[in-house]
């Protein structure tokens, strides 16, 4: 079989590149090992929620219209919609079907072996746009099998409830997203939770009678290049800041579940049987994620006052728990804690894809999702190519850009005609 584009990878990303592809005609497939938009629904806690409003919910022919654009859809809720995308358009999506490898064809293009219901067989494409995102291999550190096999542990990516861990108390490990929203998870079904924390920032979920978010939008940080960022690339490797959406959002303050009893520690630096050890970077931590908090409020403050926006005042943050030492050690079994939930994040594994376009760590390198291998393309990862990328909000102009470079590239020239 060969085919002008294969899309690797059935998420909104995916689906959006499809999209485009579709519209113009151009003969492709999306292949995805399990159903488009699976990832929403297989990899999400029971109570996670969007971190970014309805209303950014946005990708090409396609836009979330529900009752609450300035609400916040649950896992149940956003499984459906990214699902329903593909009822729009009726992509060449084909399910359960697991690119193994990728390979440069010679004389150009691509070979891909997929394994499918049907069995084994390749595909030779001319353009290929690999959608399968960043986040592939969740992230365990390696004391992690040195641990007591009393203790259970479960990766972020695995993780589902409360109920499902055994009694006792809990040690999440990470502080970004996902582990500060499973800690306030834990936190409110009532169980004890201690929380090491990582270098994440956070970040107000409304402020000055708005989201946060919207400000921010306005003020056009989503559409700036990374570029353009201070450190250019080098934000690809920012940890995102830590909010939720849950119970129509709110801030995650850390300092205030330490006040209602969850214990903080510093980065988690080791493990043998049941003994912990934590670095001293617990109070850094804290007033580093408030440091920034204030820092995006004072640039919104300063866009208001420039534009003349009329907007209500508030107060600056204060503190409100401050720590008085910093836990080295911990035993798991005298502290009653009997299991562990690893939030330290993923890493990219395109250890099947053989084509030369990745750094020594085995990240993409690219400009704009387009590679230095003529007809390969990345997209759907975070900072492809602005904050935005990493939100539904700049997928559709990171897919049509992808679309134009494949369109483009194939354009006949006067010679042609």
């Amino acid at each position: 079989m060969t085919i002008p584009v294969a899309i690797v990878g059935a998420g909104q990303a995916g689906l959006s590149v499809s999209w485009f592809l579709t519209r113009d005609g151009v003969e492709h497939v999306v292949l995805d090992a399990v159903t488009p938009g699976h990832e929403w629904a297989d990899r999400r806690w029971d109570n996670f929620t969007l971190v970014t409003p309805n209303w950014q919910c946005r990708l090409p022919g396609y836009e979330y219209d529900g009752p609450e654009p300035h609400g916040f859809m649950d896992k149940e809720q956003i499984s459906a919609w990214v699902a329903g995308y593909a009822d729009t358009f009726d992509p060449p999506v084909r399910s359960h079907t697991r690119v193994t490898q990728l390979l440069e064809r010679e004389g150009g293009g691509f070979v891909l072996t997929v394994s499918g219901p049907d069995g084994e067989e390749t595909i030779e494409a001319d353009n290929v746009v690999l959608a399968t995102g960043g986040y592939h291999l969740p992230i365990v550190p390696p004391f992690a099998s040195r641990i007591d096999p009393i203790i259970t542990q479960v990766h972020s990516a695995d993780y589902r409830n409360a109920a499902q861990l055994p009694a006792g108390e809990v040690l999440v490990v990470g502080s970004g997203q996902s582990g500060a929203q499973i800690a306030e998870d834990l936190h409110l079904e009532g169980r004890k939770v201690h929380l090491a924390l990582g270098d994440a920032p956070r970040v107000a979920r409304f402020y000055r009678g708005r989201d946060c978010i919207d400000w921010l939008h306005d003020m056009g940080l989503y559409d700036t290049p990374v570029q353009q960022y201070p450190g250019g690339l080098a934000a690809r490797e920012k940890t995102n800041h830590y909010v939720t959406g849950r119970d129509g959002g709110r801030d995650i303050d850390l300092r205030q579940f330490a006040l209602e009893g969850m214990q903080l520690y510093g980065l988690m630096s080791d493990a043998t049987g049941t003994q912990l050890s934590f670095e001293p970077t617990m109070t850094k931590a804290l007033d580093d994620a408030d440091r920034v908090y204030s820092s995006i409020r004072n640039d919104i403050d300063a866009y208001i006052e420039r534009e003349g926006i009329d907007a209500p005042t508030e107060e600056p943050y204060t503190p409100v728990w401050e720590p008085t030492h910093e836990p080295r050690m911990l035993d798991l079994e005298d502290a009653g804690i009997t299991s562990i939930v690893w939030g330290i994040g993923y890493r990219p594994d395109y250890r099947w894809v053989k084509v030369g376009v990745f750094d020594g760590s085995g990240v993409p390198t690219h400009s704009r999702g387009v590679t230095s291998v003529p007809g390969l393309y990345f997209l759907g990862l975070p900072w492809l190519h602005t904050w935005g990328s990493g939100r539904f909000a700049g997928i559709a102009r990171d897919a049509e850009y992808v679309h134009q470079s494949i369109v483009g590239a194939h354009r006949p020239t006067p010679a042609d005609r």
